[in-house]
């Protein structure tokens, strides 16, 4: 069992560490006014879904690189803005798995309060260049991230859409944890099969009501 209870120890643990130094060195290089999301929204995941309260977690791989988009969690926008191709595809299968209309609303942060934790593996991007600040500073940060989760007592389905995502598959192997996979819902990927249809919202639902835990809203 794991001696971290809260994010906040996660923090304190973590801050002296080298690779922690470096990011921030990193971060502070960085033009704020081209790098997605703002300074104070990169860590919003764990600011919204304390981790003794963490029941799903859901892989991103980097923000939205288009200004106004990125919020600190994965897939998700602000209600103001246009739905991007993956989160309308994740939208539409989350209707057909679980009932209800097509979302139109953008925003997730419905979600991490209920306790789904939505973390992108790379948490900033300069302004219209995917992947560039993919550093192995993150990765080594997220790996930790993952690797804490995995000790926590209480039951986790991760779910983790397409290759970059499923790599983390390894860090995740504890008592009362569920991976849940499948091809990423970017439209590319999402319309050559292996998305549609493999009702990953139902099956996060069915592993936490069989381990009798609240289940999510989606």
């Amino acid at each position: 069992m794991s001696e971290i209870r809260t994010w906040e120890d996660f923090w304190d643990r973590e801050k002296d560490a080298l690779y922690l130094q470096n990011l921030k060195v990193f971060l502070n290089a960085q033009d704020p006014l081209k790098t997605y999301p703002p300074r104070d929204k990169i860590f919003n995941a764990f600011k919204l879904t304390p981790l003794a309260d963490v029941k799903v977690v859901i892989i991103g791989q980097d923000p939205y690189h288009q200004p106004g988009q990125a919020m600190g969690l994965a897939f998700s926008v602000p209600s103001t803005m246009p739905l991007p191709p993956s989160l309308r595809n994740i939208f539409i299968e989350m209707a057909a798995d679980v009932g209800g209309p097509v979302r139109t609303d953008g925003d997730l942060t419905y979600l991490a309060r209920q306790g789904v934790f939505l973390i992108n593996t790379i948490l900033t991007v300069e302004r219209n260049k995917p992947l560039s600040h993919n550093i192995p500073e993150y990765r080594t940060l997220i790996v930790k991230v993952l690797e804490e989760l995995n000790r926590m007592p209480q039951p986790i389905a991760f779910i983790l859409w397409g290759s970059y995502a499923r790599s983390f598959k390894k860090y995740i192997n504890g008592p009362n944890k569920l991976v849940i996979e499948s091809n990423h819902p970017s439209p590319l990927s999402a319309n050559r099969g292996g998305f549609f249809g493999t009702r990953p919202f139902s099956r996060a639902n069915n592993f936490l009501a069989k381990h009798e835990s609240n289940v999510i809203n989606w």
